[in-house]
């Protein structure tokens, strides 16, 4: 039950960060801030991680999958272990400059690091840790038809 209601929270937590980034009162850009090629809605949300339109549109995206995956374990639990790989990779991107604005896409540097990390090693726990036996699994996603 709790690796569905992590994919939910999960969900509608970058649900509502995907809409914050479109909301130009909520973006500054410094100086200081790496050029990318793809710089419309570019800025720093609450002036504290680097994200541009697309950044906002892959937050949908792994935000309506999350609400999605909430209705099944099997998929509340597949995807925890996805996100868990997907944001330790743009963890370790973030870190290396040539990476770091996935090939001048995306930004995923600066704090963004420590918060896909944060997310990783939390997914990682859902999704490889928490045990549940397949019969209760079956009895959590029978609840919810």
């Amino acid at each position: 039950m709790r690796i569905r209601y992590f994919a939910l929270v999960v969900g509608i937590f970058f649900l509502l960060v995907g809409i914050l980034g479109f909301v130009p009162g909520l973006l500054s850009l410094p100086k200081s801030a790496p050029a990318i090629q793809v710089n419309t809605g570019y800025g720093y949300l609450f002036g504290i991680f680097p994200i541009n339109y697309l950044h906002n549109v892959v937050h949908l995206v792994v935000g309506v999958l999350g609400i999605a995956a909430f209705w099944s374990f099997k998929f509340a639990r597949l995807y925890a272990q996805g996100l868990a790989i997907f944001y330790g990779l743009l963890a370790v991107m973030g870190l290396i400059p040539a990476t770091n604005t996935t090939f001048g896409l995306i930004p995923i540097f600066g704090n963004n690091v420590w918060l896909h990390a944060l997310t990783a090693l939390i997914a990682a726990y859902f999704g490889y840790f928490v045990q549940v036996s397949p019969e209760e699994a079956a009895k959590i996603d029978a609840k919810t038809v």
